[in-house]
């Protein structure tokens, strides 16, 4: 048990997918889990389910785009138990489709939820967790983080701009004994992706399609363990599943490559849909 017995662990956007997995990892082993999403109900059973793995869980409702809800909660958190041990910014919001199609209030939305939550969690624990002189700081990224694609040029820019800041934050962080750590998820099977906003029309026809069929892509539960691992570790940047790896190792030997690539798909999935309306 010893990473997490009686650590005091904070999770954003813990209602479903790899938020309540971490919850429920960390809960595995005797941790205290505050389970916090925008959605109370499902950070609720996530409280429940970390109650039943042997953890501690509580569950409290919080838009990580205010960050005076964010502060509030963190130093209520402090104020309770005395400490924080981890913390992992995790709330995010996926959007695709062309950036023509993308209006400036959902381009500012996907910013403020997968940005500005990162900064705000980081913002109100990092002077708790220098005072403390030690304490985890993991905030989810993407792999879209670390590899451009297409179709997502907000969800990417935010995630870029996360793992940026996170990068840059662990090499101040490191003289205080606070660890800072990008999570860098690729793909997988969770609600935040089957309920992405898909802003382009033949996108929204093609998920459709892709939603029917059987995927092949990992849940939040199959790669959890590795990514806890990682954070354990004080990995500066954990990619998981690691069947992406060759594909960050590859942008980084060929960036253009990928652009090219994801040029291809996006031609294919148009001519593809178009041919449906004819």
């Amino acid at each position: 048990m010893g990473q997490m017995e009686g650590k005091v662990i904070i999770v954003t956007g813990s209602a479903s997918g790899l938020g309540r997995a971490i919850s429920i990892y960390a809960g595995k082993l005797s941790a205290i889990v505050v389970a916090t999403d925008i959605n109370l109900e499902g950070a609720q059973e996530t409280k429940r389910q970390v109650d039943v793995s042997g953890g501690i869980g509580e569950a409290l409702q919080t838009d990580v785009t205010d960050e005076t809800l964010v502060t509030t909660m963190i130093h209520d958190v402090k104020k309770r138990h005395g400490k924080i041990d981890f913390i992992f910014n995790n709330a995010g919001y996926a959007q695709n489709g062309e950036f023509q199609d993308i209006t400036p209030e959902d381009f500012k939305k996907v910013i403020d939820v997968n940005f500005w939550g990162v900064v705000y969690g980081t913002r109100a624990c990092y002077p708790i967790m220098i005072e403390q002189g030690y304490g985890t700081i993991a905030n989810v990224t993407s792999l879209a983080g670390l590899i451009p694609g297409g179709l997502m040029t907000a969800y990417s820019s935010a995630k870029y701009a996360a793992t940026g800041f996170t990068l840059n934050l662990r090499s101040e962080a490191k003289q205080y004994g606070v660890h800072v750590v990008a999570v860098c998820p690729g793909y997988l099977e969770t609600p935040m992706h089957a309920n992405a906003d898909n802003v382009s029309e033949y996108i929204k026809s093609h998920d459709k399609e892709y939603r029917s069929k059987k995927h092949r892509y990992p849940t939040a539960e199959k790669v959890v363990g590795k990514l806890m691992h990682g954070v354990f570790h004080n990995r500066a940047i954990v990619v998981t599943p690691y069947i992406h790896l060759p594909f960050w190792w590859l942008y980084r030997i060929a960036p253009g490559a990928v652009p090219w690539a994801w040029d291809i798909i996006i031609r294919r999935i148009k001519t593809k849909e178009e041919q449906k309306i004819i």
